[in-house]
């Protein structure tokens, strides 16, 4: 195989066909053998290591990401070892980690460095590629994966921390796009993935206090990542308190609550919401207006955010190794999926390891 940067290092043993999770039509998932993909220009081939099962997987099932089509291989939480690859930077081997936006590289956002919102996307002839939506993902012995999605994992970065690349990065841009300030009071609403490494991340960027807001039982298992948890049912105590507010719940409810936590002159980030047909009612204008308040939207992981978060991983300032509650061969998918989706004993992230051989 010829790529754009000449031939391609390959290591011995890839197998002409592969075990992969394949939503097969809406509704209809299988595990079953299928041809291992070849990397196109631009591309390598990763062999996966650790690989996740989000919310956004149950939703892509169900139909409801258009710009995908059936059968479709999902996973975008996931790490590896390049197995094929025509790109010095990239060796066989090397150990990587995954960001799943790929933008056109051309049009005024990708311009921007904010590929997440690339004006082409959906459309693969000029680049872009959503990994795990748009094109195959890593719920798979194998994935071919974009270099602009790589990232090298740091040393001390194991192939499991390494399955957060990308949440690591939605975390970290959110509270970017708050403008987050040393000594801060930082609310974080969602105790759900991401929400967890947000208020990890407020610590480790020098939050003066981070207060996590949730509820259910998946509270009392979390307390240690914020300063203090609070009971969705008792928000109302933290009214007018914080500097900035990050919501990662996707509800109307979260989104009214995260605006009536920001003090006056305060700042918003609603994170949480990224599909459609959740709208917010029921805010009075003046509390934003009046207050003087910065309400924000933020989407995914653009300008290399995620890397950033990897270093702070490396350096032992954030653990998600403790969000991974139940680990499983790819082989035992169907249980994997059912102790994700019913939450089962507690789960938070179930891991799926596509080498493991039981």
């Amino acid at each position: 195989m010829k790529s754009a940067v000449g031939p391609s290092a390959r290591s011995a043993d890839i197998p002409a066909t592969m075990l992969a999770v394949v939503f097969s039509a809406q509704d209809q998932v299988t595990l079953r053998e299928v041809p291992t993909p070849r990397p196109g220009p631009r591309e390598v081939l990763v062999r996966v290591r650790s690989s996740m099962i989000c919310a956004s997987d149950a939703k892509i099932l169900a139909g409801k990401f258009p710009a995908t089509k059936f059968p479709h291989v999902p996973g975008h939480e996931f790490s590896g070892e390049i197995a094929m690859s025509g790109d010095g930077r990239f060796a066989v081997g090397a150990r990587v980690g995954v960001e799943v936006h790929v933008g056109c590289g051309t049009c005024d956002r990708c311009r921007e460095g904010m590929y997440t919102l690339c004006q082409n996307y959906g459309k693969r002839e000029t680049g872009h590629a959503h990994v795990g939506f748009t094109i195959g993902g890593g719920l798979a012995d194998f994935a071919a994966v974009p270099i602009a999605a790589l990232h090298v994992l740091p040393e001390h970065v194991s192939f499991d921390q390494g399955a957060w690349t990308d949440n690591l990065g939605v975390a970290l841009w959110a509270l970017e796009r708050g403008r987050i300030g040393g000594g801060e009071h930082v609310v974080v609403i969602g105790p759900g993935a991401i929400g967890l490494c947000a208020a990890q991340l407020a610590r480790a960027l020098g939050a003066g206090r981070v207060t996590l807001v949730g509820r259910g039982d998946r509270l009392a298992r979390v307390r240690d990542m914020a300063d203090e948890v609070i009971d969705s049912a008792e928000v109302e105590r933290l009214r007018g308190s914080a500097d900035l507010v990050v919501e990662f719940a996707g509800t109307a409810d979260a989104a009214r609550d995260a605006i009536s936590l920001a003090r006056r002159g305060g700042r918003v980030v609603l994170g949480g919401a990224t599909g459609t047909g959740v709208e917010l009612s029921g805010v009075d204008l003046s509390t934003i207006v009046r207050g003087n308040l910065d309400v924000l939207g933020s989407l995914a992981n653009p300008k290399g955010v995620s890397g950033r978060a990897l270093a702070l991983v490396a350096e032992g300032k954030v653990d998600v190794t403790s969000l991974i509650t139940h680990h499983f061969p790819l082989r035992s998918f169907a249980e994997a999926w059912q102790t994700f989706t019913e939450r089962r004993g507690g789960a938070i992230r179930v891991m799926l390891h596509p080498q493991a051989e039981s």
